[in-house]
């Protein structure tokens, strides 16, 4: 990208526009995660063909990812996150639309595409500004997401509730948040490329690098992804919980990582990149040891507050890493991505077969193996400490690190 150099007001404002929209991609998802059993109902497939259709969201993000940083090189940071996160809020309707199978799973697919290149183009420039700020904020960024998906979420369950047509709902709501996605870019930075700086290919594979941080991602969200879907399950099968109980559990989960990020960024600039790590993967380790053994729900609930805590900030900081680890971030960030979008996707039915063979408690003693490889690999995100630029003026110009 071009030499650029911004004042630090005009840094912080661009922090806050790409907090807008993590928040504005998260509303997207709660909006949809909620219409759900609407959309089954509207398509007419089966549980296990609902399975089926949402694999592809996965899938077409993994597809679509790469292409980011070709469409950032091509138009300008600003204005291709600006078109990206717009595909996005209107991907929003296109799966209540669907009327069977087919359509849903290529409805999905689109959504999937979307959503993944917005995803890599915001992560991108949070990177930038975190560079440019001398502080951690990614961490603060995806619990920007976190509220973003909370508030979409609590949207579409008043909708549900007032029994309103998830077509209308997603119109009305991909409406109000492409308006406010597209006004946030507004204030983002605006990098450029430089005249003599070669596209991103199309399609490649991600550096070495990307792949080494891309499996601690994959650790942290294997046991998200397993926590999220199973929590519940945990608590009613294994310790013959209430209903309302068991789902306390997994609103308590999803809270303590919203928290957790909001404030992560505090902990990292205080003991840096790797030490956090490391300490969320003891947390995360003590806390499936906890889920393991538990033998009253407190315990049990404890466990999963504790796992989530632990994981909470690992992905913002695998993306901040894989932003400062080679020449081209965009192509790195989408390696992480792709990498733990696949661990999102096979988690729970990993889970699910697991406990099938064996049981859920062993299905649980896999996540917490996993959790424990944080605090062991958690040296591999070191570059995000190294390559964060100091700086000693909080008013002082900052120009682009990048030539």
């Amino acid at each position: 990208m071009s030499a650029v150099v911004y004042e630090q007001r005009e840094v912080r404002r661009a922090r806050y526009a790409v907090a807008a929209v993590f928040a504005v991609h998260g509303a997207v998802t709660g909006s949809f995660a909620t219409r759900v059993p609407w959309i089954q109902d509207h398509a007419g497939v089966s549980a296990g063909q609902l399975g089926l259709a949402l694999a592809f969201p996965a899938l077409g993000a993994s597809v679509a990812m790469p292409l980011a940083g070709r469409i950032s090189h091509r138009f300008g940071a600003r204005n291709a996150l600006r078109g990206l996160i717009a595909l996005w809020t209107i991907a929003l309707t296109l799966p209540s639309l669907a009327p069977n199978l087919l359509t849903l799973c290529l409805a999905l697919f689109t959504f999937g595409a979307t959503a993944g290149m917005a995803d890599v183009a915001m992560n991108a420039l949070g990177v930038e500004v975190e560079n440019r700020l001398g502080r951690s904020i990614m961490s603060g960024l995806h619990g920007m997401w976190s509220v973003g998906t909370v508030t979409g979420s609590l949207g579409g369950t008043l909708a549900a509730h007032l029994g309103a047509d998830a077509r209308l709902h997603h119109v009305l709501a991909a409406a109000v948040l492409t308006v406010l996605g597209v006004a946030a870019c507004s204030w983002v930075l605006d990098l450029q490329p430089a005249e003599d700086e070669e596209p991103p290919p199309r399609f490649a594979l991600p550096p070495r690098s990307a792949l080494l941080i891309g499996a601690v991602g994959f650790c942290a969200v294997f046991a998200e992804g397993a926590s999220l879907d199973w929590s519940a399950v945990y608590l009613r099968d294994q310790l013959d919980t209430s209903a309302g109980l068991a789902a306390a559990c997994t609103t308590g989960f999803t809270l303590t990582m919203a928290l957790a990020r909001l404030v992560g960024d505090k902990v990292v600039d205080r003991y840096g990149t790797v030490r956090t790590v490391r300490l969320g993967g003891v947390l995360a380790a003590l806390g499936g040891l906890l889920i393991v053994l538990a033998g009253h729900p407190a315990v049990a609930m404890t466990g999963f507050a504790l796992l989530g805590l632990g994981i909470a900030v690992v992905v913002p900081l695998c993306f901040a890493a894989a932003g400062r680890s080679g020449s081209n971030p965009s192509l790195a960030i989408a390696g992480v991505a792709t990498i733990t979008y696949t661990s999102g996707l096979i988690a729970p039915s990993a889970i699910g077969g697991l406990a099938q063979a064996t049981s859920l408690t062993v299905s649980f003693c896999l996540v917490t193996v996993l959790a424990s490889g944080l605090a062991v690999f958690a040296g591999v995100l070191r570059t995000a400490d190294r390559d964060r630029p100091k700086i000693s003026r909080p008013d002082a110009a900052v120009p682009d690190p990048r030539p």
